[in-house]
């Protein structure tokens, strides 16, 4: 959930153009709509010589894809099988994905729900103090002074809110794109319960 500066992206671009090398991005988590536009590094309108895909693509269904420009192609067609076997019903799965995610407004709504979880988790950290922010689109994050991730997302479960504990002090916000406002509003109030019990339990936890 760390965010490249601006200019970043279109930098490793120049780099790779200027020294002949292929730029490949990860876009495993941050494509298919998940940053608010389909791919991550269109935020720069940067192309890669080759992207990956997948977990979105298959909207939990196990579907892979590697996209590359005519340059970078190596692989005939059978070359490649297995995690990208790409099987006829994964393949219908991955296009009808890709339409919903291109409709008129879909990708609008996901910035603007993204928005709104971007207010609600930066609330929050302000808040519970010596918390910060980061993210984009609905791929955010907090990230905590105090190495308590797991405890917090332990207890966010036990009130119905499903988060992951990226690092010890690092929590993941990863929702689908559907989400809604109501939805954003009910995650803030259960994971701000699931903070007020944690602090109750380990009174060193900072509260302000």
């Amino acid at each position: 959930m760390v965010v490249p500066p601006p200019g970043y992206l279109s930098g490793l671009r120049e780099l790779a153009d200027r020294y002949d090398l292929l730029l490949i991005l990860d876009e495993v988590q941050t494509g298919v709509g998940r940053t608010g536009r389909f791919l991550a590094c269109e935020h720069e309108h940067v192309q890669a010589d080759i992207t990956t895909l997948g977990k979105g693509l298959g909207a939990g269904l196990p579907l892979s894809a590697v996209l590359c420009t005519e340059r970078a192609a190596c692989f005939e067609l059978g070359d490649n099988g297995s995690t990208h076997g790409g099987n006829p019903l994964m393949a219908q799965v991955g296009l009808a994905i890709c339409r919903v995610v291109s409709a008129l407004g879909f990708l609008e709504a996901v910035v603007e729900r993204g928005a709104q979880l971007e207010s609600r988790l930066r609330e929050l950290a302000q808040t519970w103090g010596r918390t910060s922010w980061r993210g984009r689109g609905l791929l955010q994050a907090l990230v905590l002074e105090e190495p308590v991730a797991a405890e917090l997302s332990e207890a966010a479960r036990e009130r119905g809110l499903l988060v992951n504990a990226a690092r010890p002090n690092v929590l993941r916000f990863m929702p689908q794109l559907r989400i809604s406002e109501a939805e954003i509003a009910e995650l803030g109030v259960r994971l701000q319960a699931a903070w007020a019990a944690l602090v109750s339990e380990r009174p060193a936890v900072p509260t302000a």
